[in-house]
């Protein structure tokens, strides 16, 4: 638990420091562009900023890394610990000036995520939690809903950028959505899920959603004595999640 707590640390000193340099970037840095296997992926240089500077805490540690923007780094060893970092999660709410974004980082062993932390832009606020932790927004403990009714329920939901409408079934995913009280979308899975975390909203859903964009907030969910379901989706590093205040769920 020592040991997990000085890597806590580290994590958050350095999703603390990647906001500072948000907050205070140029604006001549909003410059984006589409990437070319993915045509609704936004980039900028501002997530290759914030992961170098991320990268300079966690590289460290020892620990192997998983990235959005660079990949992996090193081979699994330390028991199986990995780092999963999304440098900025919700570019485009960044870029258009559109809605929140968070800086990511979570600490997984193996498949098993042990702790995230989140800190969210423009407020700067810090989350972060996970099964041996609790859940907190700075140092005030969170926790899910106690909604369990999905009739009376909020689900966050979203379209990732690999999301094929092709391949999709409208029928089903409206099946799925209509069955709640009210849907939101929000542009960032981290934040999403942090909703969920603070009771906010009682169910999070996405299909191929990435892992480095969920990693940190399935943590924050366990720790807020959420339930969460992670199975593999269509893509290399891809899942299907979903996570609730653990009253809820797809069946019922």
């Amino acid at each position: 638990m020592s040991e997990y707590n000085q890597l806590l640390i580290i994590a958050q000193d350095a999703a603390r420091q990647a906001m500072q340099v948000l907050v205070a970037m140029d604006n001549s840095l909003l410059s984006y562009e589409y990437a070319n296997d993915l045509p609704r992926e936004m980039k900028s240089v501002v997530d290759c900023r914030l992961e170098g500077i991320i990268l300079d805490y966690l590289k460290p540690t020892g620990i192997s890394i998983l990235s959005e923007e660079s990949g992996e780094f090193g081979k699994f060893d330390n028991d199986g610990l990995r780092w999963v970092v999304d440098p900025l999660d919700g570019t485009v709410n960044y870029i258009r000036g559109l809605a929140p974004c968070a800086v990511s980082i979570a600490l997984f062993r193996g498949d098993l995520p042990l702790f995230g932390v989140i800190c969210e832009y423009p407020t700067c606020r810090l989350a972060w939690g996970g099964q041996l932790f609790g859940a907190f927004i700075e140092d005030c403990p969170i926790h899910v809903s106690a909604i369990q009714y999905k009739s009376q329920a909020i689900l966050c939901t979203g379209f990732p950028s690999r999301f094929d409408f092709a391949d999709a079934s409208p029928a089903s995913f409206f099946e799925m959505v209509s069955s709640f009280g009210k849907v939101r979308m929000l542009g960032s899975a981290s934040l999403s899920l942090l909703q969920v975390a603070k009771g906010s909203v009682d169910a999070y859903a996405e299909q191929d959603i990435m892992i480095w964009d969920v990693a940190a907030g399935l943590a924050i969910v366990e720790g807020a004595g959420g339930s969460i379901s992670m199975l593999q989706g269509r893509f290399q590093k891809s899942c299907n999640i979903f996570a609730s205040n653990g009253l809820i769920n797809l069946e019922k």
